[in-house]
Order: structure tokens, then sequence, then C-alpha cells
């Protein structure tokens, strides 16, 4: 068995390319899924989270309120590696776990959709194959914009928080470029043969 990382950029269309791999009969982890569930209350990290950021991250439910720790994080560095000092450790365990059903069930390889593969590094040394999903920055900006409901400068300091989409394009071994239509997206699954 092997690994293949899957990332991108916030508003790049990586869920999109994830659902087509998913249609295919890829195995495919998704680590925002993992992240949300463990920070759920009544798990390590979401005790920890309240006790670093304080309840006004809170829900009245006891959720986390992802869009309040969404704006103190994206501006803020040190509290943003705090918040992953705090996640990461607790998504790579359910992480693994997941990996090893697949593993369990005869699957070859297994496509791990990791947002942050290429800024932490950590994962990378796992990986056979990495793949970018990329798109131009003015089309990341109209998405971002459009999808979350974001002014510019607010569009433009989440997508200044994560390394440019250039960048990983340069580091990937594959690159699926979804800066144009969706069809043109698509057809690259064919034509390049990512995994």
């Amino acid at each position: 068995m092997f690994l293949v990382g899957l990332t991108g950029g916030i508003a790049s269309g990586k869920s999109s390319v994830t659902q087509v791999f998913q249609q295919l009969g890829c195995a495919v982890i998704d680590v925002d899924v993992i992240a949300r569930h463990v920070v759920q209350p009544g798990y390590p990290a979401h005790r920890r989270i309240v006790e670093a950021f304080g309840t006004e991250v809170l829900l009245e439910n006891g959720d986390i309120n992802r869009k309040v720790l969404g704006d103190l994080i994206f501006n803020q560095p040190d509290l943003r590696r705090l918040l992953n000092t705090i996640t990461h450790p607790e998504i790579h365990k359910e992480m693994m776990k997941e990996t090893f059903k697949y593993f369990l069930r005869g699957y070859r390889y297994v496509i791990l959709d990791i947002p942050l593969l290429f800024e932490t590094k950590k994962l990378l040394k796992y990986m056979k194959h990495t793949v970018v999903v990329y798109c131009d920055r003015d089309t990341q900006l109209r998405r971002l914009m459009q999808r979350n409901k974001l002014n510019r400068q607010e569009a433009e300091a989440r997508i200044s928080a994560q390394l440019p989409l250039k960048d990983k394009a340069r580091m990937a071994r594959h690159v699926l470029d979804n800066s144009g239509e969706w069809s043109i997206t698509k057809r690259q699954f064919t034509e390049e043969k990512t995994v």
C-alpha cells in the first residue's frame, strides 16, 4: 500500500477534486473532516482549545465556533501555530486509524486530502505521490469571496495565511489546474493519470 498526498489552497477546488476521486472508487481520507471531528466536545483537543483561546470561541451548544476561531488565527501566526500544536497530533492519530482500515480492506493506495501538506512537511516523507489542485490567485480570490461572503481584505488575509499555490505546485509531483472550466479539470484525471 502507498499514500498519495492531495493538497491545494483555500477555494482552489480541492473538495470537488476529492469528490471525483471518491466517485472513481478511490480510498480518500479528508483531513478537514477529521479536524472537525477531533475538536468536538468531549475530545482532548476541544478542551485544550478552550483552555488556550477561552470560552469566546464556543457556540451556545459547546461546539467550537469555527468562524470566531478562524478570525482569530488567520491574522495571528502565533495563535495559528498554537492551534496547530493542539489539533495536529489528534488529527494524525485519526488519520493513521483510517489509513489502517483501508489497508485491512485491501486497498492498494489511499489518498490523504491534507490542506497543510507542504506547510507542515511532517507527512511528506510518507507520500509516494503528491498532487496539488491549483488555480490562479485571481480565481482563488473570487471563489473565496463568493463562497464565504468575504470582502476582498478578509479573503486576501485567508489566502495569505497559506503557502501560495504556485509554490505548492512547484513542490508537487502532479498538478491539477482548476483555474478554468470544471470539465477541463475533470479531463486531467484521465490525461495525467495522477495516481
